[in-house]
């Protein structure tokens, strides 16, 4: 087991902060942008299944107010790749059983990102697949939109509060490699860098 640098140098990037100094406040402010994301999925659920609205009014809430954010592909392709780009820019603050679930979580994320990247080239080409009358993606064959996508957003959403539970609760024999201060109880040497 490798031990790392609790300690930041004057040419660290922001990168070396995000994942040690600042990997606390990182993760904060990606979760409210998740759950934000996942809110907007669950309304929207609620509205198909328990309000009996049709699928085209189901905007989720903000989409009420502004409906071309439900109806741009530019948008959720958009947050398909800020996902993806958060999952990898964070990734280097985990260790252990955190890394590989939070890696879980990217690559899932990585699959969703592609069925966005085919819904985009539709909207952009102006021709749908299989003569669909609107975008759709491969696994949207089979499974409507709005269930797809809450599946999608369940799926890469359990392996990262995995991941998250594992890097604030580190497993005996982790928690000399933690980075930063995310854990509940950081070890010593953490404590005290942090301090520092």
């Amino acid at each position: 087991m490798t031990t790392h640098a609790l300690t930041l140098s004057a040419n660290d990037t922001v990168l070396d902060r995000l994942n040690h100094q600042w990997h606390e406040r990182g993760l904060q402010l990606f979760m409210v942008i998740v759950l934000a994301h996942w809110a907007e999925h669950l309304t929207q659920a609620v509205q198909v299944y328990a309000l009996d609205w049709s699928r085209p009014e189901a905007r989720g809430l903000l989409g009420l107010y502004f409906p071309w954010m439900v109806q741009s592909e530019t948008l959720h392709y958009g947050y398909a790749i800020v996902m993806l780009t958060a999952i990898w820019v964070l990734r280097r603050g985990f260790e252990g059983r955190s890394y590989t679930w939070w890696m879980i979580s990217f690559w899932i994320q990585f699959w969703h990102h592609i069925e966005h990247a085919i819904l985009q080239g539709q909207a952009i080409v102006g021709e749908n697949l299989f003569g669909a009358p609107a975008p759709v993606s491969l696994v949207q064959l089979w499974i409507p939109r709005v269930e797809l996508h809450l599946f999608y957003n369940t799926i890469v959403f359990i392996p990262m509060m995995i991941g998250m539970y594992y890097h604030m609760f580190p497993p005996a024999g982790e928690e000399a490699e933690a980075r930063c201060s995310c854990a509940v109880r950081p070890p010593r040497e953490v404590r005290e860098a942090m301090a520092a």
